[in-house]
């Protein structure tokens, strides 16, 4: 059950790098299978987040964990960046070294955040350098 107050989304085209502002409950990866209204993320197969307590989370496991001083705070840029195996956090450009993995299929990029929370989510012109290998989403097109 959803609190009051908090909503989830997930965007159309996979993988990302993502920036926020304020209060994010949750930011990841998730199929198309995944329920938005179960929260916390991270609770079954169809999620793999980092929730705001700097945990990551999939099929109700705790995969890793952000070191406490390395929590994310208003105002700092969180980038994701996923290869089909692992995600990885990066906080103001800086690699967190937070590995995690266990999704499979095709996942798209999903936040959940609390009542009132701004939200900017970059999926291009990024404010910090791309990790080698890794760029913006590539929309899935059709040559005819």
């Amino acid at each position: 059950m959803v609190p009051p107050g908090v909503a989830s989304a997930r965007r159309l085209p996979s993988i990302f790098e993502d920036r926020d502002l304020y209060c994010i409950w949750g930011i990841g990866v998730a199929t198309q299978k995944v329920n938005l209204n179960q929260v916390p993320m991270g609770q079954d197969i169809n999620s793999l987040v980092l929730r705001h307590d700097g945990s990551m989370y999939h099929n109700n496991e705790e995969k890793n964990r952000l070191p406490a001083n390395s929590l994310p705070q208003e105002g700092d840029i969180v980038g994701i960046t996923y290869d089909h195996v692992e995600l990885n956090l990066y906080l103001n450009g800086k690699n967190m070294h937070c590995p995690a993995s266990g999704i499979r299929g095709t996942v798209f990029p999903v936040v959940y955040v609390d009542d009132s929370a701004i939200l900017d989510c970059q999926f291009s012109d990024f404010y910090h350098t791309a990790p080698q290998g890794f760029e913006k989403i590539l929309f899935e097109q059709q040559i005819f």
